[in-house]
Order: C-alpha cells, then structure tokens, then sequence
C-alpha cells in the first residue's frame, strides 16, 4: 500500500470527509502489478508485421499536465495529483478517447478520468513494487500512453511496462522494463525501448519476450515495412537482427 495512501485512510478515521472520492490519494485495492522478477520467452518467433504500426486517431484533447500532478482544461482545474519531490522533466500529456482522459503521474500511477463529472473511474499502478523501498524512487510514467481498443498501454520509469484493461484499470500483464520512450505497437507485437538500453519485442497477449537486442543510445523508436529505426541503427522487426 502506497504510503500516501494508508496517510490518508488513517485521516478518514479522524474525519471521514478528509477523502472522498474526487481525492487521488485514496486508499484502495492494491495488489502487486508483478508476479514474477523475470521476463518470460515467448519461446516462438514473430509471424507477420504490417507495413504500419498502429496509430491512435486524432482526436481532440485540450487538457495539459503540469509537475505537481494537477491536470487542467485550460485554467480550470480538474484533477489535483499527488506532487512528488523525485521526478524527471518531461513532456507528459493527457490522453482522450471518448469522454475519458488517461494521464500518467509522476507517482507512477496511471488515472483514468470522466472529463464530463471529473471523477476518478480507475487508478493503476505502474512500478515494480520494490522501488518503493527507500522513498526515494523516480517513478514517473513518461512514455506517451496508448489506448488501443479495450486496452490501455503504458510505461514508465519505475521498470514497468502494462497492458490495462481500460474499462476496469485491471492488469491484463506487466514486465519488468522501465522505458522514457514512445513505443510500437504493430499488431500482435509491442517493440519497446527500455531504460537498461535494450529494444525488446514483446507479444501482445501476454508480455512474453520475442526477443531483445542491445542498442547504443535510448531514442524514440521509427517502425516501417517491418524495421525499426533506432537513431542510426536499424534492426530486423521479425527477428531483432541488426541491418
């Protein structure tokens, strides 16, 4: 349980309106995101890629983000975070599908919000637990987050990466990969780069490891026709082999 959080269940003993359901610091089901330390093989190759990856459509989402974790509509305020002291900078925004908007905290915490009541639907975890050892981690979810159908994608810095049910805020999976990176997602497989400098490919069902190769610098990755560009390199999607 958050530290924060069980700061704010106790409050409620004290005063029962000190949390209520507009506050972010809740207390709540939290179960650990991570049922192993490893990253399971897929133990098969990639069949087929599409000559595109996956775009999210355009649509129109004025809400920005600022440090402490406030999200706005212009000057008015609509969530207030949690604002943490360990965080990177970046250029984090909010993201909108339909009337929900999804936003990733510096508190490693994924929210999902009803933009027209301004109520919180669901907030998911996006660390290893461990990290919150010490209270000196940088848990920031700085990678844009995707949403693809019923299904939320997101990463951050507290080595972890997510599939979330976006109707329930329920992990479908998560693997130990930190990453600061926009990642692709060309059909049934999810190319990432991570924070321990390595381009993973991942299987969507599931998490598993296609494969993984080591890269010379962490850069916003380029999919076409089934290469991906990393920088100067160039990698084979189907296999990870260099070109």
């Amino acid at each position: 349980m958050r530290k924060y959080a069980i700061f704010c269940g106790v409050i409620s003993m004290l005063a029962l309106a000190a949390c209520d359901k507009h506050d972010p610091i809740l207390p709540g089901v939290r179960t650990s995101i991570f049922d192993t330390t490893t990253i399971t093989s897929a133990n098969t190759k990639i069949a087929s890629l599409p000559d595109n990856a996956f775009e999210m459509p355009n649509t129109n989402c004025p809400y920005t983000q600022d440090a402490s974790n406030t999200i706005w509509n212009g000057d008015r305020k609509i969530f207030s975070g949690f604002p943490t002291s360990n965080s990177v900078k970046n250029d984090a925004k909010p993201v909108c599908s339909g009337k929900f908007l999804y936003a990733g905290l510096t508190t490693g915490e994924l929210v999902k919000l009803n933009t027209q009541t301004r109520q919180i639907v669901w907030i998911a975890d996006i660390y290893r637990a461990s990290n919150m050892t010490g209270g000196a981690s940088v848990l920031d979810i700085v990678a844009p987050i995707v949403v693809r159908g019923a299904d939320v994608y997101a990463g951050g810095l507290g080595d972890a990466f997510c599939k979330i049910n976006a109707t329930t805020g329920a992990k479908k999976w998560c693997v130990e990969i930190g990453t600061a990176k926009p990642f692709i997602i060309a059909d049934s497989a999810i190319f990432v780069v991570g924070a321990d400098n390595k381009l993973y490919a991942l299987r969507d069902k599931d998490g598993a490891a296609y494969w993984s190769v080591n890269i010379e610098k962490q850069k916003s990755p380029k999919y076409e026709n089934g290469v991906i560009t990393i920088g100067k390199e160039k990698f084979d999607a189907l296999t990870g082999n260099k070109l």
